[in-house]
């Protein structure tokens, strides 16, 4: 294993180890194919960054923010950061660290049509002209 991806894996791990409160609540309900037996893993390196939860069969990360990421700096970064789990063929969808915590139930439903709407398991892995483009969506509870 090189060394750059040592160190996204050893980065991965501490992620992993040190979990937000809605990050610790959002795996309890997405671990161990509990979401339409969806298979998600936690902390997923993918190109220069580190998703907070990916669902790789269906091509799709699940974001968690906190209010860093409502600033001027912060949407820049995530919009950054998205087109590059984008070319890496993944959709991501983005949740308030607040959403997660006081409306779980609305965040699991945003997920859920989120996924039915999902190409085909293994279209990351197609031609890259094949790969589902990708996108954000911000998660909106009411």
């Amino acid at each position: 294993m090189g060394t750059l991806k040592r160190k996204f894996v050893a980065r991965a791990r501490s992620l992993r180890e040190n979990s937000t409160d809605a990050e610790r609540k959002l795996w309890s309900h997405l671990r161990d194919r509990q979401l339409l037996n969806c298979k998600f893993v936690r902390q997923q390196p993918v190109g220069s960054y580190v998703a907070d939860f990916a669902c790789r069969e269906r091509d799709l990360i699940v974001e968690l923010d906190g209010g860093q990421h409502g600033t001027d700096t912060g949407v820049m970064t995530d919009v950054a950061r998205t087109e590059v789990l984008g070319q890496h063929g993944y959709r991501v969808v983005r949740f308030w660290n607040s959403d997660v915590l006081s409306n779980i139930d609305g965040v699991l439903q945003m997920i859920a049509e989120t996924l039915e709407k999902a190409p085909s398991p293994g279209l990351r892995y197609a031609k890259s002209d094949l790969s589902p483009k990708g996108e954000v969506i911000r998660g909106t509870l009411e």
